[in-house]
């Protein structure tokens, strides 16, 4: 049988892993805002990527806003069921505000394909006529479709609630750098918040882990291995 020499350690493997992520990115680390430092290590963390810092835009205060929402329980608007399987539980501390969060997945609902259809669009978009209600206040969490990103910039500017952070991670080569530098130009104007990675790249893993990262830091605690 053939053995391999490797760290079994969780504890260890997770704190190398991040002493390697500030060793190769600490430069550029060192240009965020303190708060943001956390989501900006756990983005690379999530992807094996350590060049995305010069990517990233983000409002001055998105951190701070994102932390400030999840500790008094709002709810977590996203994309995808994977993205929500990716925001992890023991995050949130039972017994406090936090722990009342709700992760909605709007895209499997029975109505969204025939709103699909009636709409002309994806059903990813279509999908987001269902977060009206839970929009005002919320966490949006966007992995993976660029339209869902561009219907929820369509949505507020039509005056639908606004949420207290965007964090916008759709991927691919077909409007995702274009949904995302919508984002970062229009956010101002319609008074959002947000975090948002330039280009093609992004997904599920990055906007999980963003959210991951602002629940630890809302909570008071260090990083912990997942």
């Amino acid at each position: 049988m053939t053995h391999h020499d490797y760290e079994k350690d969780p504890a260890a493997i997770y704190a190398s892993s991040f002493n390697i992520i500030r060793q190769e990115a600490g430069e550029a680390l060192s240009c965020l805002p303190a708060a943001l430092e956390p989501v900006a290590v756990r983005l690379m963390h999530s992807v094996g990527m350590t060049d995305l810092v010069p990517d990233l835009r983000f409002s001055e205060y998105a951190a701070e806003a994102g932390m400030a929402a999840l500790a008094k329980g709002t709810t977590i608007l996203v994309d995808t069921q994977m993205v929500a399987g990716g925001i992890s539980p023991r995050f949130f501390a039972k017994g406090c505000a936090l722990d009342h969060n709700a992760i909605l997945v709007t895209l499997n609902d029975p109505k969204v394909a025939t709103l699909a259809k009636e709409l002309a669009t994806t059903r990813t978009a279509a999908a987001m006529e269902l977060w009206r209600p839970h929009l005002e206040g919320s966490i949006v969490a966007i992995g993976n479709a660029p339209t869902a990103l561009f219907r929820l910039l369509e949505m507020v500017r039509e005056g639908a609630g606004k949420p207290a952070l965007v964090l916008g991670f759709p991927v691919g080569f077909v409007g995702a750098a274009e949904s995302k530098q919508a984002l970062v130009d229009e956010a101002t104007e319609l008074g959002l918040d947000y975090v948002a990675l330039l280009g093609r790249r992004g997904g599920t893993p990055m906007a999980s882990s963003a959210v991951n990262a602002l629940a630890i830091a809302a909570l008071g605690q260090s990083d912990k291995p997942v």
